[in-house]
């Protein structure tokens, strides 16, 4: 059993870490401040394209993606880079074009669009031109069963007309967001997988409106392009948006969500790494009772504690990656869930901690801590929440313990 990284993902992580030390974390207080200096817009601080410039010119970019559009590396190669872009969630993942949901449509557009998608859109989010969004989560309906999808697109002459309602729609209120992946049923009537399709909808299309940004915990997510409540009335598309075919569009979304799990995972893993480096740090400066907070027992206890279980996320983390590498999604898929289900778990546990040794400059702008206790929270939402997979799972593990 080999636990160490291959050459190739020594020599990319010493060149990210490079990268972070000099570039991301000195830009952290500028990207703050020139948010502050504009608490209207919607969408990154501008300093982030000095940074994507200088990650263009370091070889670091699209690292997330294999194949001949991106760097060509593993889910196993991957992992460890995207924990540490995770450090500086805010900034890093988008400097070096490997923020969600534009990698999650990147994937798709390249596994599933034509030619004629993959010049008109993938093209220009490989280059990071523009930004997108991935509109499936529905108000009315659980959108966790992702068969529940109430949007219908329905077929007329050479073209496909649209009609439904979405939310949480993340990076939608940012006006470099050009284009829309949208779920919704082609064919009711079909078998229940076999419903749904995802077709391309650009941003000025008429009938596609974008009604209000959501809040989370009362963060706006701006930075991020936020997550956006829309509605589609009578919104036409040509017939050659659709991608793929009819009825596979809960296949795609299942294709799209096992990669970005372990990004998720692993970039989540980056933010505990960090939680507990400020922990330590706090607890070092900071005296009650007559003694620095590094002394009592109860914080040491908190901090022996993180290290144990992120060493411990970290390793299932990679095994995932390493059997999708080499067995497939469908044969880590076990492995999928349990890390979906593990990480915002482990990291909230530690983020609380961090919390705790702050005092009450933890909850506040000051530190990143409480805007990160938020993301971490949303996690146990997003692509599904913990009592799905925690069902799944379980259900899988019966089977075979009952054979």
């Amino acid at each position: 059993m080999e636990f160490a990284f291959d050459a190739k993902t020594e020599e990319l992580r010493g060149k990210l870490n490079a990268f972070m030390d000099e570039f991301v974390y000195p830009a952290e207080p500028v990207a703050h401040q020139q948010l502050a200096d504009n608490p209207d817009a919607w969408g990154p601080a501008p300093i982030l394209e000095d940074l994507k410039a200088e990650a263009r010119r370091s070889g670091l970019w699209n690292l997330f993606l294999p194949g001949e559009h991106g760097a060509g590396l593993s889910n196993l190669q991957y992992a460890p880079l995207a924990e540490i872009t995770g450090r500086s969630i805010q900034l890093a993942p988008a400097a070096v074009n490997c923020a969600a949901p534009d990698t999650g449509n990147m994937e798709v557009l390249t596994e599933f669009g034509s030619p004629e998608q993959k010049e008109k859109w993938l093209k220009p989010l490989l280059e990071a031109e523009i930004r997108s969004a991935f509109a499936m989560t529905e108000p009315k309906v659980a959108s966790s069963d992702a068969t529940n999808i109430e949007t219908s697109i329905v077929r007329d002459g050479d073209d496909y007309v649209i009609n439904g309602r979405k939310w949480w729609i993340t990076g939608a209120m940012n006006p470099g967001c050009k284009i829309f992946i949208v779920m919704g049923k082609t064919d009711p009537g079909a078998e229940r997988h076999r419903q749904q399709s995802q077709i391309l909808v650009e941003r000025d299309t008429p009938g596609l409106e974008i009604k209000r940004g959501m809040q989370v915990f009362g963060y706006d997510d701006r930075d991020h392009g936020g997550h956006a409540e829309l509605t589609f009335t009578d919104v036409r598309v040509p017939a050659a948006n659709l991608v793929g075919g009819e009825g596979e569009g809960f296949a795609i979304a299942q294709a799209r969500l096992g990669p970005g799990r372990i990004h998720h995972c692993m970039r989540s893993i980056g933010i505990a790494e960090r939680a507990i480096e400020l922990m330590c740090k706090r607890a070092s400066e900071r005296v009650a009772f007559g003694k620095p907070l590094a002394e009592q027992g109860v914080i040491r206890d908190w901090i022996a504690e993180s290290r144990v279980r992120v060493e411990q996320l970290r390793l299932l983390v990679l095994k995932t990656a390493w059997l999708m590498d080499t067995v497939g999604n469908r044969g880590a898929h076990t492995e999928i869930q349990a890390i979906k289900i593990a990480t915002p778990a482990t990291v909230e546990w530690i983020l609380d901690k961090a919390i705790q040794t702050h005092g009450a400059g933890g909850l506040s702008q000051d530190f990143p801590l409480a805007e990160w206790f938020a993301g971490i929270r949303t996690l146990r939402f997003a692509d599904g929440p913990d009592e799905v997979h925690k069902n799944a799972l379980a259900r899988n593990e019966l089977k075979k313990q009952i054979r």
